[in-house]
């Protein structure tokens, strides 16, 4: 058994946020390569200090037995980019480093493929899973999904070994996870979709840091902020795994107790039509909703509802905090 493109290494990049599970795939793909398939094989994971909700990347190397593996470098020219959340493509580093034969892999359901894929390599495999959905049916996650679809992209990584290492991981502490991580990983395997003729660039597509951003000569005067922000231009829809609070106005009796335990503010209230209500609340503004759900867990009166996001769906119900000010 030998890793493509003999004479260098396998890499993959898995683009995610933290809570998806991207950290253990990456995990659980290189442990099977070492200790199941006779490669070489390295792994690590890079977050910020609130790993729940925040951008994570992590990155797996492979090789053959008798390539050693002597950087760990981030992955800046994956084989393969494995998105964990189709809000992620939003951002141009997200796609940045796919040589011209890559394969994209990304969380979606079925539909139009989203403009954003032009920018990848024409001659560039594209491949689709809705693993959220996937994982909610089998009560997994979707990194067991994504593992599934990278594998039957690959037919090198042995589907077995995989999925017994991803059984052996959460065997010891979650024992009642591993056969629902057995059938979300074999319909990650079977119901993947390849899309045809979305991607429209030439050429691979440069890494996203080629150079550093800053040294002696570039760095910008002390004191100046570049890249200048504050909470009114945040966006934390990305944060959301799929699941989004709606409200249904008419079992809301406004009694701000949502208000009290939300930690983005993200409700919007107005004046109220008359008695009783002085105050009332409006909707929601999802710019600002990382989907906590601890509005739906309060309520008690059932009118805010844990709601699966579909596409287009918190851009439709969105009530806007900043009216003219925010897009």
């Amino acid at each position: 058994m030998s890793v493509p493109h003999a004479g260098r290494l396998f890499e993959v990049r898995f683009e995610s946020i933290g809570g998806l599970g991207a950290h253990a795939a990456g995990q659980v793909l290189a442990t099977a390569a070492v200790l199941g398939m006779g490669l070489n094989g390295a792994h690590f994971s890079s977050y910020g200090s609130e790993k729940k909700g925040s951008r994570i990347l992590s990155f797996v190397r492979l090789g053959p037995a008798d390539r050693p593996i002597r950087t760990s470098a981030p992955v800046e020219t994956p084989d393969a980019i494995v998105v964990f959340h189709a809000a992620l493509l939003r951002d141009p580093a997200t796609l940045a480093g796919l040589p011209r034969d890559g394969t994209f892999i990304y969380n979606a359901p079925p539909g139009p493929a989203p403009a954003k894929l032009a920018a990848l390599p024409r001659t560039a495999r594209v491949i689709r899973v809705d693993a959220l959905a996937i994982a909610v049916e089998e009560r997994s996650r979707p990194n067991a999904v994504l593992l599934g679809t990278l594998c039957a992209a690959f037919p090198f990584l042995d589907t077995a070994i995989v999925l017994e290492a991803l059984s052996e991981e959460f065997a010891g502490r979650h024992p009642e996870a591993v056969a629902s991580n057995e059938r979300a990983f074999k319909r990650g395997v079977a119901e993947l979709e390849v899309l045809p003729d979305v991607a429209r660039a030439e050429g691979d597509l440069p890494p996203a840091r080629p150079v550093p951003a800053w040294g002696y000569l570039t760095q910008p005067v002390g004191g100046i902020i570049p890249a200048a922000g504050n909470t009114a231009w945040n966006d934390l829809s990305v944060s959301r795994t799929g699941w989004m609070p709606v409200l249904d106005r008419e079992k809301c009796v406004h009694c701000g107790i949502c208000d009290l335990v939300c930690p983005d503010f993200c409700l919007v209230w107005g004046d109220g039509a008359g008695e009783p209500f002085e105050r009332e609340l409006k909707g929601v503004d999802y710019r600002y909703c990382k989907g906590c759900l601890r509005c739906v867990e309060s309520c008690p009166t059932g009118a805010l509802a844990k709601t699966a996001e579909t596409p287009g769906l918190a851009d439709s119900l969105r009530v806007p905090l900043f009216p003219g000010v925010i897009p």
